[in-house]
């Protein structure tokens, strides 16, 4: 039981981090209006931290609208950036995508301002704006989102607790292709390290093609992995029509530790093991069984899961914010910002070589999905009570 406590709290201690990154607030512009509009909620949200000083766009109506919401100067030509901004967000497609975010982000790091850039970015990409960024004196760092998910850092909290008891004997994970890049830093994470890795898929032609889920036997950090991954786009919608975003469960001879979905819940499962009798009969009861005394299936953290709307309003901008702030710790301790870079070229590399082994997505136009009542389908999940 005490054990059990003790991977809860881990678990729970990972929930609202924001560290600190110094007294004075650091002035981030952020290029882009699309998604970048998480990034601006995560600015504003966290107002000692930070100062939203600029967006930075071509200049259509969306973004004049946005900058004149914000009372901020919208600038259309980078070269206009004021000296005294610390951090461009570069939230615009790198070429992994066909932008040229990665040009952007080079030729600002070269004038000497920080950036934090969405993914996913090729590792070629990375090595060059990781040579601007000592040229200019400044940390680069690339955003993969996702495992600063609060529900996510709950689980690579306890997953940390947990390494230090026993190995990670296994990993299990499911995701669509979308969101396949931040699958590989949540999966090196983890497992404490992303080397060795290898991906293998099934020979073409075998029964997984008839299957949304293209499946690849791994091994991320020197832990055994399966995956299945949707390999499914809609050419003209691809952040749509997905049927799951990411699903992780982690095997150590203690227990299951899984994430139900990105935006949780996390659960640890302890492992049922009873002794036996004299006679060889499982001990169901009584002296010996002390361990068959917790929960089957326990929630770790302290929240319930969110409806979408608090999705994009708050769980995305709070994982922008806790990636702000550990570029953050990148700018006042320079000596950290190679193992930052290393870690995000290893994770741009094993995407690589991923996507290499799935193949070229499948096509797809689906209509769009059927929404189910939430009250049925509870009402029919309790006509199968007793």
């Amino acid at each position: 039981m005490e054990d059990q406590d003790l991977l809860s709290r881990a678990a729970a201690h990972a929930g609202g981090m924001v560290s600190e990154v110094g007294d004075r607030r650091r002035r981030v512009v952020v290029a882009g209006t699309a998604f970048g509009r998480i990034y601006i909620q995560a600015v504003l949200s966290h107002p000692d931290r930070f100062a939203l000083a600029g967006i930075l766009a071509k200049g259509g109506d969306y973004s004049r609208g946005c900058a004149e919401r914000y009372g901020v100067p919208l600038f259309t030509d980078p070269e206009r950036i004021p000296d005294d901004v610390d951090i461009v967000c570069v939230v615009i497609r790198s070429g992994a995508i066909g932008g040229a975010g990665a040009e952007l982000a080079k030729a600002l790091l070269e004038r000497g301002y920080h950036v934090l850039q969405e993914h996913p970015v090729h590792s070629s990409e990375i090595v060059e704006c990781l040579r601007a960024a000592r040229a200019g004196n400044a940390a680069y760092a690339v955003n993969t989102l996702y495992p600063d998910i609060k529900p996510v850092r709950q689980l690579l909290a306890a997953a940390a607790y947990l390494r230090q008891q026993q190995p990670l004997a296994f990993i299990d994970a499911a995701c669509n292709s979308q969101v396949a890049y931040p699958l590989i830093d949540i999966l090196g994470r983890a497992a404490g390290s992303l080397r060795p890795w290898s991906f293998q898929a099934p020979p073409l032609g075998s029964d997984s093609e008839a299957t949304p889920f293209r499946s690849l036997t791994a091994t991320i950090g020197g832990v055994p992995v399966t995956l299945r991954i949707q390999n499914q786009v809609h050419p003209d919608d691809p952040d749509n029509y997905s049927y799951l975003m990411h699903r992780i469960t982690l095997g150590w001879e203690a227990g299951i530790l899984s994430l139900a979905d990105t935006h949780g819940p996390v659960f640890w499962n302890p492992r049922l093991h009873a002794p036996r009798d004299d006679t060889g009969r499982l001990l169901m009861e009584g002296p010996g069984t002390e361990r068959l005394a917790v929960p089957s299936t326990v929630i770790l953290g302290d929240e319930e899961p969110r409806d979408y709307h608090r999705v994009f309003a708050e769980t995305w901008p709070d994982a922008v914010a806790v990636a702000l702030a550990r570029l953050c710790r990148d700018i006042d301790a320079p000596a950290g910002r190679a193992r930052s870079g290393q870690w995000a070229l290893g994770v741009s590399q094993a995407w690589r070589d991923m996507t290499a082994a799935v193949g070229m997505p499948e096509l797809i136009r689906p209509a769009e999905p059927r929404a189910v009542c939430l009250d049925a389908l509870r009402a029919a999940a309790a006509a199968g009570e007793w």
